[in-house]
């Protein structure tokens, strides 16, 4: 039975130099079939002729595919993991801001979380091999963004996380409805506690992204 492998990344350079890293000595039983997708329409249109896809390797930043919503490959991963239940993701990134990657780990609570400055061709495929073989791995710049969230006492859920990350991106707090779950009133409650940690209750949005940039949470 072969081992469905999606590789999204939207340079096809990269995408060839993951799957001949893979191709070598990584699966002994099963032979891996790669899927290639360079963003995140062709991938949901591959996805949809998908019986299965046992591991998805993405990268956080793939291009978006705004009719349905998949702004990057986070989202493309959120969609596989509702489809492919069992599906093992990993999720490569140039991001080492704290609050980036701990939204990446508490929605989508990848097998798999790299900073693209953490690894090298030698130690790929044998990190690949243990997260197939079922561990969950996280590289040390993620690690490390995790311990400086701890350090600064920082402990928000997803929702709250996506607030500040979006405001950071220039949405507008009435538009943040669109992008989250929850109704304007408990966004605006969540808000008012981000400021109240940060801002101590007083200050704009701009200041708000500027603090939090200052003690380095995005």
């Amino acid at each position: 039975m072969n081992y469905e492998i999606l590789i999204g990344d939207n340079l096809p350079i990269i995408v060839d130099g993951y799957i001949n890293l893979l191709s070598k000595n990584v699966f002994q039983e099963n032979k891996p079939n790669f899927i290639k997708s360079h963003n995140c329409e062709d991938a949901y249109n591959k996805i949809k002729r998908q019986v299965n896809i046992n591991l998805a390797l993405l990268d956080a930043s793939l291009p978006a595919y705004k009719d349905y919503n998949l702004n990057n490959g986070v989202d493309l991963a959120l969609l596989i993991k509702e489809k492919f239940t069992d599906c093992k993701i990993i999720i490569i990134t140039m991001k080492s801001e704290p609050l980036t990657l701990d939204r990446i780990i508490k929605k989508i609570k990848p097998e798999g979380l790299f900073s693209k400055n953490d690894i090298t061709s030698e130690s790929f495929p044998s990190i690949f091999k243990k997260i197939t073989d079922g561990s969950i791995y996280q590289s040390k710049r993620v690690i490390e963004s995790q311990r400086e969230l701890f350090k600064k006492n920082i402990n928000w859920d997803i929702y709250d996380n996506e607030i500040l990350v979006l405001i950071s991106q220039g949405v507008k707090t009435i538009n943040l409805p669109n992008y989250i779950p929850l109704s304007m009133s408990a966004i605006e409650k969540r808000k008012a506690n981000i400021k109240d940690q940060l801002l101590e209750g007083k200050g704009s949005d701009k200041d708000l992204v500027s603090k939090a940039k200052k003690i380095g949470l995005l």
